[in-house]
């Protein structure tokens, strides 16, 4: 089965976070903590990632926190995803062909390719101001 890590799960969910609390100022890690029950230690390594992707900015001082650095409708799921799991490849030789001498020849491979193709467009085309909307239907 191909499984999302808690680092990319995770991730997903603070950037969904900050999203819904878009245009409202700089948010404290202490208040998403206790929104999506993720300790601030954990949060506090994902928003670095974030940051340093160009994704997040932070804030010091007493009004400091984390924002988006971007409209919640220019991030893709595909640019939170790859920051913690990377490219989108169920296996290694779909990536990187030279891991396996077969791959020029391996029909697996093919499909593996597809389902990797097929992720990536999804998440590609999936915003967080999308996300935003499906959980207002909650």
């Amino acid at each position: 089965m191909i499984k999302l890590s808690t680092k990319g799960h995770y991730g997903a969910r603070l950037m969904l976070d900050l999203a819904i609390h878009y245009g409202d100022g700089p948010i404290i890690l202490k208040d998403i903590s206790e929104r999506q029950d993720i300790s601030v230690k954990y949060l506090w390594n994902l928003v670095e990632s974030l940051r340093i992707a160009g994704l997040v900015e932070s804030y010091r001082g007493r009004h400091g926190g984390y924002m988006l650095a971007k409209k919640p409708s220019e991030i893709t799921m595909k640019d939170i995803i790859n920051i913690f799991e990377g490219k989108s490849c169920i296996v290694d030789c779909v990536c990187n062909p030279s891991f396996c001498e077969k791959s020029s020849s391996c029909v697996t491979r093919d499909l593996w390719s597809e389902i990797s193709d097929q992720i990536s467009q999804i998440l590609e085309s999936v915003t967080l101001e999308d996300m935003v909307n499906r959980n207002k239907e909650l």
